[in-house]
């Protein structure tokens, strides 16, 4: 008889992590290497944040609290989701979670059943398949390339929806590829989900609030009220916030599926921590004034790395519209070999090839379902961004 679960052999360790572990390795080395892989703002926690967090140690604001959210952060949630995205939730329909990951965990395994389809948009952030799998269901992915600007047609959720289908993930703007969704783009594929009323949108919005060129983001509840009753709106004060750490995610949603959330949460975490959730009442109720500073100073980066990638011959990188990603097709480069002899068969090659000739470390398209192509994090300053698109650049002029 095995000891580990069966389940545990449907799901693999997070690529992007895996990454960001070598990274650390090589440094702790003395090894020369730039991290691209690790998937967080370096922007510091706002001082406020920080300040409402050691207020609330000295309150003693150390106890349990409610298993999915303190009242008070609840309420501020409902605020955010009123004042940014026109959506009205009460406090039996929000969740309080530990990190996004963990509300989107929980709302998948609640509801996710041995035969369910949850359809995915590739390339995707890794651990939605795995989520999806680890509850018993089956991913589904629709592809879209660089040639869509990573984004699905309505056309494409269409044929994939199935009797069986559970969930449509949404992710915008995307981790990996920064795409987002315009208002008329959801609208458009509102109206297929109209024609499949067993069909629930799962809303991953954790970027929202770093978009680009005045695209103004628009989340599907928004956009189609008549979907609100099946769609779960998720989000969080990492990525925005600058919390990466302090593991705060949230949603709101139907009170049906809300509770079974926070019934599977008390019998695993139950509640975030009491000083993270202290601090995340003062993220969102709290100046707003940095989201556009710190947007504007991501949307330098991005455009310098844009520039920098796209004069490399075999790359094609799409201007993302948001988050802090670039996802460039390698199509051209697979097939070459490196000063070394050694043959580029596929992007994970490619990514091994950097981190080893150019010291500079990414994560492989595969990692997101849709290859060949890699992400590159560009939450880092311009002049570390400047240095590692030479090393590719120079890596890349190698390759015969």
């Amino acid at each position: 008889m095995s000891l580990i679960a069966s389940a545990l052999n449907r799901i693999s360790p997070s690529p992007t992590l895996a990454m960001t572990s070598r990274v650390l390795e090589l440094k702790q080395k003395g090894i020369d290497v730039i991290g691209l892989s690790a998937g967080e703002p370096d922007f510091p926690t706002p001082d406020f944040v920080k300040e409402a967090a050691i207020e609330a140690i000295r309150n003693n604001q150390t106890k349990y609290t409610n298993v999915d959210g303190t009242a008070e952060l609840k309420a501020a949630i409902a605020g955010k989701f009123k004042r940014d995205n026109n959506l009205t939730y009460d406090a039996s329909q929000i969740t309080v979670n530990v990190g996004g990951k963990h509300t989107l965990f929980n709302a998948l395994v609640a509801t996710v059943e041995a035969g369910d389809e949850v359809i995915i948009p590739a390339p995707y952030w890794v651990s939605y398949p795995d989520i999806v799998q680890f509850a018993g269901g089956t991913p589904v992915f629709i592809k879209a390339g660089a040639d869509k600007l990573y984004k699905i047609t309505p056309d494409q959720v269409e044929a994939a929806i199935t009797p069986k289908t559970k969930w449509l993930l949404l992710n915008s703007p995307s981790n990996p590829s920064g795409a987002a969704y315009t208002a008329d783009e959801l609208r458009a594929i509102a109206e297929v989900l109209r024609r499949h009323p067993h069909v629930w949108v799962m809303a991953d919005d954790m970027y929202e609030h770093i978009v680009y060129d005045d695209f103004k983001f628009a989340t599907i509840a928004e956009v189609a009220p008549d979907l609100y009753d099946r769609t779960l709106t998720v989000n969080g004060c990492s990525k925005a916030y600058s919390m990466t750490g302090w593991r705060i995610g949230f949603a709101g949603g139907p009170t049906q599926l809300i509770k079974a959330m926070s019934k599977l949460q008390s019998q695993s975490t139950s509640n975030p921590c009491s000083i993270a959730q202290a601090a995340a009442v003062a993220a969102l109720n709290g100046p707003q004034d940095h989201l556009k500073e710190r947007a504007n100073a991501f949307q330098k980066r991005r455009d310098l790395v844009v520039s920098m990638l796209n004069q490399i011959n075999g790359m094609n990188c799409p201007r993302p519209e948001g988050a802090f990603y670039v996802y460039p097709d390698v199509s051209g480069l697979i097939g070459k070999s490196t000063p070394a002899g050694k043959k580029i068969e596929n992007d994970a090659d490619l990514i091994d090839y950097f981190l080893d000739d150019a010291r500079v470390a990414a994560v492989h398209g595969a990692a997101f379902g849709l290859e060949p192509a890699f992400r590159v994090s560009y939450a880092t300053s311009e002049a570390i961004l400047t240095e590692a698109c030479e090393r590719i650049q120079t890596a890349c002029a190698a390759l015969r």
